[in-house]
């Protein structure tokens, strides 16, 4: 499943203040591959931190693969060997496993590392690959998972093109993968995705024909053999009562199903199968209920997510039409300057987001509008936070027009110095013990990162950091610290941002 070009977010842009922190750069500036991209990514390279004369190593040129991906490493500041010196069982394991939800900071840091140029270590095949594949359709991003195994070569292997196929059938672009499937049958032992594909190309002989055998020889299921009947002689089967679903279809399946009149509800699905529902042919709730949940899991673009809210007048009243209507009201008033129906507006749009679990993509997309704002006394205040949970988490740190509702805490957590502060809570002291200069990475991850193991010690920094979101505050602290020490500022500032100012989820 694809998700149109992609990026997610790993840091290192400097900001505009002294002593700023590492600032996510937003991909939407940049003109994407495909529309639908998540939101954030690190486009400026880590500097060097000494003079002495880096340490060469030498590779015969033969041995190295090319980098596979579709941001490159001068953008991301991640190397091109970013998985050298791990087993590529430990990475997959850790690419499929690592826990992102609930952290956005989390979320666009996993995005940055499967999208980012990297190549797999010496006798890996495409096992990593596959992984960052498949991670990506598990997450929703079916356009990136597409545009990704695009670049790499969908029809080298079967493994890669069961991927591209499967992604296709979600974002609806599958007459490009049917067109290879038809010219190189070999690259699937799939017989339904050979009749579907030919069908697809008007070839009706050779899907009846290939039908015909399948039935023979019993090649596929009943369920499948019922299911393709009514794909291709419709007619037959007009007064038929419908098939029954299956809980967990393939995408294939679930193309199907939708071709012959009888679409399944994403809802209950896999993410990757709400990307359906962002196509024009869905219906604008369906559309709308889709751009919150890819928007959760960090896969949809926010212009993009901004763009369905902003398309027309809601239909109705009650749930999903009320966060609409709270949306494009305070976006109305924000381009009045109206003080006072912005005093009205914002509690309410921030509640609906709430709601929706869709803080931060609110705070990305309204966090400058509301910092050129002038308020006052409560609005003030909660604009302030909205902005904590932006990319200029550090501006509204330093703003001195939020003076009367600067929490000191927060604030200096924004500057990367909590520790100037009073701890409010016991993961709020966590969280300062991690910016602590003395504070030590792990030794398992000190010596990964001795070893030149970047990208493993990232992903297990972040398995330490879900578990100290968990309530392990020892490990909360032990990731911060490993995140300062790769480099990862900005990804620390965030994260830890998030968990005091989105605790109660």
């Amino acid at each position: 499943m694809r998700i149109k070009a992609a990026a997610a977010g790993v840091m290192l842009a400097g900001s505009a203040i002294a002593n700023e922190p590492l600032a996510a750069i937003d991909w939407l500036n940049q003109p994407p591959p495909r529309s639908g991209l998540p939101g954030i990514v690190l486009l400026e390279p880590p500097v060097a931190g000494t003079a002495a004369f880096p340490s060469v190593s030498v590779t015969p040129l033969e041995t190295l693969v090319p980098p596979i991906g579709l941001v490159p490493a001068s953008a991301t500041g991640l190397p091109a060997d970013l998985w050298r010196g791990s087993a590529a069982g430990d990475i997959t394991h850790l690419i499929e496993t690592v826990p992102v939800r609930g952290s956005p900071a989390m979320q666009a840091l996993l995005f940055t590392l499967l999208l980012s140029e990297t190549r797999p270590p010496p006798a890996a095949g495409d096992r990593i690959l596959l992984a960052r594949l498949d991670r990506l359709l598990a997450l929703g991003a079916t356009d990136p998972a597409q545009a990704l195994v695009e670049h790499a070569g969908p029809t080298d292997s079967k493994d890669r093109f069961t991927r591209w196929f499967d992604a296709t059938l979600l974002t609806g672009s599958e007459d490009a993968s049917c067109a290879a499937l038809t010219a190189s049958p070999h690259l699937s032992d799939s017989y339904a995705a050979r009749i579907f594909c030919a069908a697809r190309r008007s070839d009706w002989p050779t899907a009846a024909l290939m039908m015909e055998t399948a039935h023979a020889l019993e090649l596929l299921p009943e369920n499948h053999m019922q299911l393709l009947d009514r794909f291709l002689n419709p007619d037959l089967f007009e007064l038929a009562p419908p098939l029954r679903r299956p809980a967990d279809p393939d995408p294939l399946t679930f193309r199907l199903f939708e071709t012959i009149g009888e679409a399944m509800p994403t809802a209950p699905l896999p993410p990757a199968f709400a990307a359906a529902d962002l196509r024009d042919i869905a219906g604008w709730k369906a559309q709308l209920a889709a751009a919150e949940r890819l928007a959760r899991g960090g896969a949809l673009n926010p212009n993009q997510y901004l763009g369905l809210f902003s398309a027309r007048k809601p239909a109705a009243s009650g749930g999903i039409w009320d966060r609409v209507a709270a949306v494009q009201q305070l976006e109305s008033d924000l381009s009045s300057g109206n003080a006072d129906a912005i005093d009205r507006s914002l509690p309410r749009a921030w509640e609906a987001m709430q709601q929706a679990g869709t803080e931060t993509v609110f705070a990305d997309l309204f966090g400058e509008p509301l910092a050129r704002a002038s308020l006052n006394g409560q609005t003030a205040a909660l604009a302030w936070r909205i902005r904590l949970l932006s990319p200029s988490y550090e501006l509204a740190a330093h703003d001195a027009q939020a003076a009367g509702a600067i929490d000191p805490f927060l604030a200096a957590l924004a500057q990367g110095r909590p520790g100037d502060a009073a701890a409010p809570s016991a993961m709020a002291e966590a969280i300062s013990l991690g910016f602590d200069a003395t504070a030590p990475v792990p030794p398992a991850i000190r010596q990964m990162l001795n070893n030149g193991q970047l990208g493993e010690a990232i992903l297990r920094s972040m398995v330490l950091f879900a578990q100290g979101a968990d309530g392990n505050l020892g490990d909360l602290t032990a990731a911060l610290a490993a995140f300062r020490a790769v480099g990862l500022e900005d990804t620390a500032r965030r994260a830890a941002l998030q968990l005091m100012l989105l605790e109660h989820q």
